[in-house]
This record gives structure tokens, sequence and C-alpha cells, in this order.
């Protein structure tokens, strides 16, 4: 059997699997368990009414139960023992990540990664939609800004090796620097600390696409009175921006915060292909990396810390979106 129709024969298993579930369900709620008959039929509707968006949900629910809650308590599980996964060690693994000093550093370059992409992506975005929007080839320059988005993180990275590249025929800072006087090249990705600065610049030239699209469609959706109002009591350009449409679409800028910051959680292709986490470059994901294949207790450990990480993270965006709907 081809692979085409074994993923075709499954989808359709599924389908039929789930029909015959909402099915049998439902009847079984609405004759036996709860029957809508007899004295107290207006309480067992109402009960069964209660119950049913749940029969609905439980597939979904076991599904994201076997397939994420499941890992979960299972690497936490794993991280409590030692790399053969034989020894229990208890939170030996935390202990000895939280005393090392490459792991600090990771959780440092992190941080800095947290600070940096997420309100310079979105800042440069909003400002990006905000000027697109007045130009009349608007539409063109928003294509030009959004196709970094259809690259990967690899493609990209490359990309920028070239810009970063010693040579000052094919690297283009050392192209310029020798363009003003400068007499030997430097390794930019090699600098401490603002080497973390140049992997950054990476991610935000991918993601102020990302940021530009949602936050102008954003801007489209503010009411025109309010600016019209502002300007005819005299508001500059940068006041009715700044003090006008900005206020108006802050819920909108902290999901796209949120959602560009829990990508920089998880972030590792990057640092991977530029420069492998060497040169102080290390973050989580690529120091889990380097004890993925030697020491699973210690790599699910980092993965555990990533995990408590960006939950915080989530749980706030999840009740901005609520508040936004309310």
């Amino acid at each position: 059997m081809t692979p085409m129709l074994q993923g075709l024969l499954t989808i359709v298993i599924g389908v039929s699997a789930c029909v015959g579930y909402f099915y049998a369900a439902n009847l079984f709620l609405d004759k036996v368990l709860l029957p809508a008959r007899g004295p107290h039929a207006g309480r067992n509707i109402n009960r069964a009414n209660r119950i049913r968006p749940w029969i609905f949900l439980f597939p979904a629910l076991f599904v994201l139960g076997l397939y994420l809650v499941y890992p979960v308590v299972g690497s936490f599980h794993r991280s409590l023992f030692d790399r053969s996964g034989e020894t229990f060690i208890g939170l030996g693994n935390y202990v000895a990540l939280f005393n090392a000093a490459d792991f600090r550093i990771s959780v440092f370059n992190n941080l800095l990664w947290i600070i940096v992409v997420p309100a310079s992506a979105t800042f440069i975005g909003l400002i990006a939609a905000q000027l697109t929007d007045r130009l009349t080839w608007g539409n063109i320059a928003k294509s030009m800004i959004f196709m970094p988005m259809a690259i990967s993180f690899v493609g990209a990275s490359l990309i920028w090796k070239f810009v970063y590249a010693v040579n000052p025929d094919i690297g283009l800072i050392n192209a310029f620097r020798f363009a003003f006087g400068a007499e030997r090249s430097v390794d930019v990705i090699q600098i401490p600390l603002w080497n973390n600065f140049f992997l950054m610049v990476i991610l935000i030239w991918i993601k102020t696409g990302f940021a530009m699209v949602i936050l102008s469609a954003a801007l489209r959706g503010i009411p025109e009175e309010t600016i019209e109002a502002a300007i005819i009591d005299g508001a500059s350009p940068w006041q009715v921006f700044f003090k006008i449409k900005v206020p108006q679409i802050m819920g909108t800028i902290v999901v796209v915060w949120t959602t560009i910051t829990i990508l920089v959680l998880k972030v590792f292709d990057i640092v991977y292909t530029m420069t492998g986490g060497n040169f102080g470059t290390e973050i989580l994901p690529s120091y889990m990396m380097s004890y993925m294949f030697r020491d699973d207790g210690r790599a699910t450990a980092v993965a555990f810390v990533i995990m408590v990480l960006v939950l915080p993270v989530m749980i706030w965006n999840i009740v901005q979106a609520r508040r936004e709907v309310r």
C-alpha cells in the first residue's frame, strides 16, 4: 500500500470514528443517561446541554493530553534520572544545571533575546505598517518587508553569513569598513556579547514582516472619527500616531509581542547555523542540544526549564486575548 493511500485511509478511518463517536455519545446522552421525557425532562435537557459541549471537546482533549501532557510528564520524569536512565537522582540534573557556568550564560543570552528581539521587531513592524499605509506603492513595500518570512531560519542564517563574512569582497559590513578607511577585517560573530546582537538582527529581519502585517490590519481598523477629531483639535502627525492610534491597538501590539517572545524562547536554528553556540552565543535550546545524544537526563531537564519559562508568557497571552474578547 502506497504512503498516499495509507494517509487517505487513516483520514477516512479517523473521520468515521469521530462521526460514530459523536452519534453514539449523543444518542446515549439523550436516550439513556438524561432522557428528555418523564417528570424530570426539563432538568435532564438542561443537564444534557451542559454536558454536550464536553462530548465534542473530548476527542481534542484526548489527543492534546496524549501528545502534549503525557510527553511533558514523561520528560519531567526522565529528567530525574542520570544519563543512563536507570539511576534515580531526583533534582540532581537541575542542581547541576544551575551550578554550570555555561547554563547561566545561556539563560543570560536568552534574556537578551527576549528583551531585544520582540521589542525591536514589534516597533519596526509598527513603524513600517504606518509608513507603508501612507504610500501609493505601499503594497509593494509590504511584500518586500514580508518576504523574509518565507525563508527558513537556516536559509536566512546562510544569507546573513555572507553579510557578516570576514572577506570584504563578500561581507557587507567589512566592505563598508574598508570603504571608510579600515585596514583589516573583523569577524563580527566572534566579538563577545555583541555577536549575540548580530544574531538577533537575523530574527528581527524575519519577524518584522509578521508584526507589520498584523499591526497594519489593526491600524486600518481604527475608527476614522477619532483621528479626524484629533486633527481638528490641532494634533501633529506624531501625536496622532503615538497618542491616538497606538493606544487603540495596544491589545494587538501585546499579542504580537508575546507571540514573538514565545518564538524567541524556542529559537535554535539561527544560533546553531551561525556559531554552533560558540563564542559566548549559547542559548537554552542550543545548550539542550549539546546534551541531547550523550545525557538525556540533563537534556530533558533543560527542555523542562524552557517549558517553564514559556508557560507564563503563554498564560499571559491567553489572558490578554480573553480580555480583548470581553
